[in-house]
């Protein structure tokens, strides 16, 4: 038998030309009845949401997997 998984979201807002960053600030040049591809929420402020950061792992190898080979080893190859 297959249990049936509850889940439970919240209602998303939904998005309005008037709570767009360039409506509020008398930007905006366009009369839609719905938001633009533009859009921006006003409380952003034209920030970029915040990325990732990048974190550096600790070096396991103490040394490297494979080297090249020294002069005297190419050498020997071509002799």
């Amino acid at each position: 038998m297959q249990r049936k998984q509850v889940t439970h979201r919240r209602a998303a807002k939904a998005v309005t030309c008037e709570d767009c960053f360039f409506r509020c600030n008398l930007l905006c040049a366009l009369d839609l009845d719905e938001p633009c591809t533009t859009f921006r929420p006003n409380e952003a402020q034209l920030r970029p949401p915040q990325q990732l950061r990048f974190v550096f792992r600790q070096e396991r190898r103490t040394r490297a997997a494979w080297a090249f080979p020294s002069a005297q080893e190419q050498a020997a190859l071509h002799t």
